[in-house]
């Protein structure tokens, strides 16, 4: 996990296999929001709630920065 926390200037994969920009939201913060997301919402699957935090990137045109993660939280979960 601490591997994954490390600030890097190139582009990464998160566990899902998601492309996941450096600049867009960091893997810590993805995680985390990622969690919250699953104690939240415990019927769905972690693959179903990373779809639904990409629908809220697509909608932002793309991005996720300059969102805060309890925004994006809301807007994912009025999706599931």
């Amino acid at each position: 996990e601490n591997s994954l926390q490390k600030t890097s200037t190139c582009s990464s994969v998160n566990p899902s296999g998601i492309f996941v920009s450096p600049y867009a939201l960091n893997l810590s913060s993805f995680t985390k929001l990622i969690k919250r997301l699953q104690e939240r919402h415990p019927e769905f699957s972690r693959d179903e709630i990373v779809e639904a935090v990409q629908e809220v990137r697509k909608s932002n045109k793309g991005v996720l920065s300059g969102l805060a993660i309890s925004s994006i939280e809301e807007k994912t979960s009025a999706i599931l």
